[in-house]
């Protein structure tokens, strides 16, 4: 596949090491390096490319400013040695997100993660998500009541120990049940974020700085969970 590329740090190893990554294991073709986020997007007004490598912390403006800025059919893969802004980076057209210093395991990873994105753009087929039928429910067992619940309407799962509490848009409702033992009962539109957290992927507001937001809840994402998680919002970014 070929793919035109820029990398944009302004770190003269991260770049190096870059360029040497896509020359010795791509067929892509490398259309420029820029230094600073202004540079490049002065090179991308004359020259166009399919993917940008994009260090997040840069002066004057930075790598999140600068997806802000580039055209919508501009795919990003974010490059740092901070973990905290991976969740914010997925709001963007991200592709993937990769922490320094850059490996070349990870770096195949990230390859394949690229060219499957982009052989199905190719095709105009977009992976399929999984889509929660409208009118699918659960009776929930609390106390002596059976409350009917449509899935549609459930927010989010919070555990508490050996209970959890179902949150939807109309009701708090005490389960006596382990979120584990829910999970595995739930359609493939509910995820894991969080040891204490199941939500539904379709009421999610928002997501910044590692946190969810869904109305005014504002609900972690913890790393053992991030990746699966961000898997699935990646699927629904453009």
């Amino acid at each position: 596949m070929t793919l035109r590329c820029l990398i944009v740090d302004d770190e003269p190893n991260a770049v190096s090491l870059l360029e040497m990554l896509i020359e010795q294991n791509t067929s892509w073709q490398l259309k420029g390096k820029c230094y600073d986020a202004r540079e490049a997007l002065t090179f991308l007004k004359t020259t166009p490319v399919d993917l940008v490598f994009l260090d997040i912390n840069m002066p004057q403006l930075s790598g999140m400013e600068m997806a802000s800025l580039l055209p919508q059919d501009t795919r990003i893969v974010f490059t740092t040695a901070y973990s905290e802004y991976a969740a914010e980076s997925y709001s963007f057209q991200t592709i993937d997100y990769l922490l320094k210093p850059i490996t070349l395991r990870r770096f195949y990873s990230s390859l394949q993660k690229i060219e499957t994105y982009f052989s199905m753009l190719a095709g105009q087929k977009e992976p399929p998500t999984p889509t929660l039928p409208t009118e699918e429910y659960f009776f929930i067992k609390s106390g002596r009541t059976l409350n009917k619940v449509l899935l549609k309407d459930i927010l989010y799962f919070e555990g508490e120990k050996e209970y959890a509490r179902l949150v939807s848009t109309t009701d708090k409702i005490l389960i006596y049940k382990r979120l584990k033992d829910i999970e595995e009962q739930l359609s493939p539109g509910f995820t894991r974020v969080h040891n204490s957290y199941i939500v539904n992927v379709a009421r999610v507001d928002s997501i910044r700085d590692n946190h969810i937001f869904i109305g005014s809840r504002q609900i972690p994402i913890s790393e053992k969970f991030r990746e699966s998680f961000m898997n699935i919002i990646q699927k629904k970014t453009f």
